[in-house]
């Protein structure tokens, strides 16, 4: 692996202009069977519901309550702009998909209240789930290994970002806040952009149907992690391009929020999100992957989707 410190100096903006288009992936999402090994456990890792942050009896209520206050505030659309000219530039290092796996193993999202253990074992849970219902979709085995890869950001060596730049539900900046976003009464009313008539409406800088690929989220690693997918030639699909950059978009698809600035595309794609979804939630446990038993696999998959090694 060679990660490298890098002196970042302005370029032009990537803005939110469209993507190049990738291919649509051929099945249909709603016409897809699954084997239904998995089901929805009741409770988190610690013994409660999953995705509660109003309980302040949970352990991890004021770790996480305290990232969303810093992310409400400061994620502005001139914050998530620069961010993404910083990091589309793809200069702080290359190493390969299993080695970023791998930096992970020592990094623990501040904004889950339903786990606390490292993020190789998140992703690998989630990835064995999905194997086990749908076994013929390995595009899906791989794009949930790598999903959450993006939180490589948090590392000293690719800048160090705070978790509220990093990790947590996402959302449009450039328009209205949702009010189903969480923790929305908090906190928005000090964030900048929350008065400037420009970015304060319903559709703000944007406009009805106008596409996904032209909306700035909130900058963290499911939109870097799309962006260093995408710029390194993967052969993956539409639709897990689409997930790895939306699946934490949860007033999208939990809350219906937003769907006003969808296009067809998205509305497809959606379809697998809301698939994946239920897997990423709902399989964090304490029960340990075996790694080395499922590693040459998936080594198989990147081989299959990616290049040896990518710029990060």
């Amino acid at each position: 692996m060679t990660i490298q410190s890098v002196l970042v100096v302005e370029q032009p903006t990537l803005g939110f202009e469209a993507e190049k288009k990738i291919k649509l992936v051929d099945i249909e999402a709603d016409k897809l069977v699954s084997n239904g090994e998995f089901t929805v456990p009741e409770e988190n890792a610690f013994g409660r519901s999953f995705r509660d942050y109003e309980n302040e009896n949970n352990a991890r209520h004021r770790v996480v309550e305290e990232l969303y206050r810093q992310q409400h505030i400061h994620q502005t659309f001139e914050f998530v702009k620069k961010m993404r000219e910083e990091y589309g530039k793809l200069e702080k290092g290359e190493m390969s998909i299993w080695e970023c796996c791998e930096v992970l193993n020592n990094i623990v999202d501040d904004s889950d209240p339903d786990l606390d253990e490292p993020q190789i074992m998140h992703l690998l849970q989630t990835a064995e789930a999905i194997r086990k219902d749908y076994p013929n979709e390995d595009w899906l085995h791989l794009t949930a290994l790598i999903h959450d890869l993006g939180k490589i950001l948090i590392h000293p060596n690719f800048g160090g970002l705070p978790q509220w730049a990093v990790v947590g539900d996402t959302y449009p900046v450039g328009c209205g806040f949702s009010e189903t976003i969480v923790h929305h009464k908090q906190h928005f009313k000090e964030n900048p952009d929350y008065k400037n008539p420009e970015y304060n409406t319903k559709f703000g800088v944007y406009s009805e149907g106008c596409g996904l690929n032209n909306v700035m989220m909130t900058w963290g690693h499911d939109d870097y992690m799309y962006l260093v997918a995408k710029e390194n030639g993967t052969t993956l699909p539409s639709a897990g391009l689409f997930i790895i950059r939306y699946h934490s978009f949860y007033p999208l698809h939990k809350c219906d929020a937003y769907k006003y600035l969808m296009n067809e595309e998205d509305r497809e794609n959606l379809k697998w999100l809301n698939i994946f979804n239920k897997y990423d939630l709902y399989s964090k446990s304490k029960v340990p992957i075996k790694v080395e038993e499922v590693k040459p696999y998936y080594e198989s998959l990147i081989k299959k989707y990616f290049p040896a090694k990518l710029k990060w």
